[in-house]
């Protein structure tokens, strides 16, 4: 077999190439049509999944703070848990970050994109045995619509009018039209739950393809296979467990050693190391996440907006690439989107290191004295590093940057959101709405910036109802700028989300949506014995 051919072969098998392009590529390179048809065949069964096995997965992002109401989910283990027990309405697509039907297996809209009818699956049950209804899908959206269930979607609900039942369908009222709906109810907080999940949010009763055996919170969560999942293309392992691995070293070496298939948050700086392992294949993938440095617009002194230029022009975005993310990612220009997005801001100069700007903003802002920073290594992967090369080029401003680190078990409780500076991380939402209505409404619970600007919430209003899409770009570019000029991020990088895995696990699929093959890794992968 040739490189060539051994090139082709190995695409079949990850499940990127169909028949009709392998026999025309083969052949076009000269293998006979015999030849051809037995190599794509003996590829295409190594792409077959195979069943059974203990899966286990060593992960950073677990607290004992954390809860599995699907509302309150913050860190990376609960997000990967929700996955494997719970279901959405719907999906997105891995690469084209499109709609896909879930449990809503169809849709349709008014003429004016105000009314949604969905129609929700039937035969499905959920992990207690109840058949799912239309009214568990009713109570479930209502939930999140309370502000007391302090859900991270309430800012994508707040938009929802009524949630009614009629015909045994979901009809979905809007305050005013929205094409991106579907998507919006990717959101990973909305799985729907029996009745709602009133009774007990946290209960991690669902229709996913696991079920929830063992939890230990910050520290072990365990799952056996749902026998009565509705789907047939996932849940391929008989079992998962989830060890909480806050240390990154930890992580490698429980990888390097065989004691896990799976670790997430890879340092880049590690990548070399572990590539030198025979069992070990690095998985990168390019999407929307973003590492961050938030500042909240209405606490002193950051609600000053020339102190805000001037930490964001002493920010060195090219370093940072580089340095923390070695080459996995890109440059970020403050705002929340990049390329993979529809409708992406065009022609927004990038906001560049600049230490005789940030000098100049600092000195305008009146601030006298240092500014504090709080940072962990739960942050992101080198958030800690991160934070001090940002010391260092605002140095060269002027600027004296004194870092807080915190520990990494209560950090999502005890400083995201709550303190006034701070390093974070987002995985990126479906959609450019969902991004600004997530964390930039002013009314959304998780709105880390405290950015409250009346005429940033009717633009976003007037775009998401705005069906002409040349008017809604220009929306989303104004509201793109008004970030970067005037809010409280500093986004120096959209970084790959950058795993590993031993090379037992197969069928890992590379999914714009979010770190973890969007939180999905467990459900979708295989182990090849």
């Amino acid at each position: 077999m040739t490189d060539f051919t051994k090139h082709l072969a190995g695409r079949v098998t990850a499940g990127g190439m169909n028949r009709r392009e392998f026999m025309g590529r083969a052949l076009a390179a000269g293998v006979s049509l015999s030849v051809a048809s037995q190599l794509y065949a003996t590829s295409a069964a190594a792409q077959e999944p195979k069943k059974g096995g203990h899966l286990k997965l060593g992960l950073e992002g677990g607290s004992a703070t954390d809860s599995l109401d699907p509302a309150k989910s913050l860190s990376q283990v609960v997000f990967c848990m929700l996955r494997n027990w719970g279901d959405l309405l719907v999906e997105s697509h891995p690469t084209t970050g499109l709609p896909v039907p879930a449990l809503a297996e169809s849709w349709e809209a008014s003429d004016d994109a105000a009314v949604w009818t969905f129609k929700i699956r039937s035969g499905v049950q959920f992990h207690n045995g109840a058949e799912l209804t239309i009214d568990d899908v009713v109570k479930t959206l209502e939930r999140h619509t309370d502000e007391k269930s302090e859900s991270g979607a309430l800012g994508v609900m707040k938009s929802i009018k009524s949630i009614e039942a009629k015909d045994g369908n979901l009809v979905l009222t809007l305050t005013e039209g929205n094409a991106d709906l579907p998507l919006l109810l990717s959101d990973y907080h909305l799985v729907i739950q029996p009745g709602g999940g009133y009774d007990d949010p946290a209960a991690a009763i669902g229709t996913g393809p696991y079920k929830l055996e063992n939890w230990e919170p910050g520290v072990r969560a365990t799952f056996s296979k749902n026998e009565n999942d509705w789907r047939s293309d996932r849940g391929f392992v008989d079992s998962i467990e989830i060890i909480v691995m806050n240390d990154a070293t930890a992580r490698v070496a429980a990888l390097s050693s065989g004691q896990v298939h799976f670790i997430n948050r890879v340092d880049p700086k590690t990548v070399s190391l572990l590539k030198r392992a025979p069992t070990v294949e690095i998985l990168n993938t390019s999407g929307r996440g973003h590492y961050v440095f938030i500042m909240h617009c209405d606490t002193a002194p950051f609600d000053n907006n020339d102190l805000r230029l001037a930490l964001k022009y002493a920010m060195d975005r090219e370093t940072m690439v580089e340095k923390i993310l070695g080459g996995y990612g890109k440059v970020g220009n403050d705002f929340p989107i990049n390329e993979t997005y529809a409708l992406f801001p065009e022609g927004i100069e990038q906001r560049s290191y600049d230490p005789d700007k940030a000098a100049f903003h600092f000195k305008k802002s009146g601030h006298d004295g240092s500014v504090l920073l709080r940072t962990s290594d739960v942050a992101f992967p080198g958030a800690v590093d991160a934070a001090v090369l940002y010391q260092e080029s605002a140095k060269k401003a002027g600027i004296n940057i004194e870092i807080k680190r915190e520990p990494g078990d209560g950090y999502w409780s005890n400083v995201w959101n709550v303190q006034p500076f701070c390093t974070s991380y987002w995985g990126g939402r479906p959609t450019q709405d969902q991004m600004y209505s997530t964390a930039y409404l002013s009314t959304a619970d998780w709105n880390d910036t405290r950015f409250k600007r009346p005429d940033f919430d009717k633009m976003l209003l007037e775009a998401r109802s705005e069906l002409d899409e040349a008017k809604r770009k220009e929306l989303y570019r104004e509201m793109a700028l008004m970030v970067r000029d005037e809010g409280g991020l500093i986004l120096p990088m959209f970084n790959d989300f950058v795993n590993a895995s031993t090379k037992q696990v197969q069928g890992y699929v590379h999914d714009i949506g979010n770190d973890m093959s969007n939180g999905y890794v467990a459900t979708r992968v295989w182990l090849d014995s």
